[in-house]
């Protein structure tokens, strides 16, 4: 299974119009910790015969989520292409969320940073899923996987 794995991801600069510390620092580490370790099997790229590792990039272009799936030696594979409608709401409440987490380990007590990381990990965990669920009977991939990539998507979406 090592193979069906991404090897390098990228995010579409264009798309990204701001980005505070904060969310370059999450931006980091949601790429250091999927390019570590990641279960990514795109299904129909796999039965025309490539088996990875991956190169993908995502972006956004109409209100919606782009995924260009390549090899590793450059060449597009299969572009896949998902409706970001039912994310909104993860996105926005994840943000909001964020913004929180991020004043209180400025001034906040252990207690209230403890709370307020239960409901981002719960918001960030129930996106996850949803993002399993779009990519059924597309992409075979796991959660943590997923919860990274949705890191990511939210970093698309930053309007400043």
């Amino acid at each position: 299974m090592a193979e069906y794995r991404i090897a390098k991801i990228a995010l579409d600069e264009d798309t990204i119009l701001w980005r505070n510390a904060d969310v370059e620092q999450e931006r980091r580490v949601a790429i250091y910790d999927l390019i570590e370790e990641n279960l990514f099997k795109p299904l129909r790229a796999v039965e025309a015969g490539h088996h990875g590792p991956y190169d993908l990039r995502l972006a956004v272009h109409e209100g919606r989520l782009v995924l260009t799936i390549g090899d590793m030696d450059g060449h597009d594979l299969e572009t896949l292409v998902l409706g970001l409608a039912r994310f909104r709401r993860p996105i926005r409440d994840y943000f909001a969320i964020c913004d929180s987490y991020y004043q209180a380990i400025r001034k906040a007590t252990a207690a209230e940073i403890e709370t307020i990381d239960m409901a981002r990990r719960a918001i960030h965990n129930d996106a996850a899923d949803l993002l399993l669920e779009r990519l059924d009977g597309k992409v075979e991939t796991d959660h943590p996987t997923a919860r990274r990539l949705f890191t990511l998507i939210c970093v698309l979406h930053i309007k400043g």
